[in-house]
């Protein structure tokens, strides 16, 4: 008697437990990535914080034209590297899927960045509230990838995180310049911080 075929919540259960496998397997796990984003985000937005508060002698390009792109383009870099490593020991489904995710984030990066910008050139908003919408749409968009990511997968702490980086978003605008970047370096570093401490538990326990 042949097999029945599983259902796709089955189907999705397996994919999550087969990526949690191999990732342990080949030392790609999440932990790692988080880590590198935790690390440009606590430390370029702290620095953009500092940088910007009065008697400070930093120049602002300093903060948001060198510092934070190279932190970010590090940890881009970083992320880009563990996932190809990690992805070569999966095959079928769960590559597919993991490729179509990876792709959202280019797809939708790229779509935010026209939009921003766009809005940018009518130059109907100052520059602190050019601020607030750079800043509090790519922390939102990261939230809701994340919150994406936590349900093709069924990873409650993914998805938590993606609700707690949209939490972050919505504080960020609401505190206004310059207090901004500080949420960005508290509550989104921090984020990727904890994010990363628990799923390195979980990869040493093997949970």
């Amino acid at each position: 008697m042949e097999d029945e075929p599983m259902s796709a919540e089955e189907s999705l259960n397996l994919i999550a437990r087969q990526n949690r496998q191999t990732r342990r397997e080949l030392g790609g796990g999440p932990a790692r990535m988080l880590a590198a984003w935790a690390f440009a985000w606590l430390i370029g937005w702290g620095f953009t914080y500092v940088a910007v508060q009065p008697g400070v002698e930093i120049p602002g390009w300093v903060a948001g034209g060198i510092v934070v792109p190279l932190l970010f383009l590090g940890a881009v870099g970083y992320t880009a590297y563990t996932s190809i490593r990690s992805g070569r020991g999966i095959r079928g489904p769960s590559r597919t899927v993991g490729a179509m995710y990876g792709y959202s984030w280019t797809v939708s990066s790229i779509g935010l960045m026209v939009v921003d910008v766009r809005i940018t050139q009518f130059q109907a908003l100052s520059s602190d509230q050019v601020s607030l919408l750079w800043s509090g749409s790519w922390l939102l968009l990261t939230g809701v990838l994340y919150m994406a990511g936590g349900m093709v997968w069924q990873d409650k702490l993914m998805y938590g995180l993606g609700a707690w980086m949209i939490v972050s978003a919505a504080l960020s605008v609401l505190v206004g310049f310059p207090a901004n970047f500080l949420v960005l370096s508290v509550c989104g570093g921090g984020g990727f911080l904890i994010g990363a401490i628990v799923y390195y538990v979980r990869e040493k326990t093997g949970r």
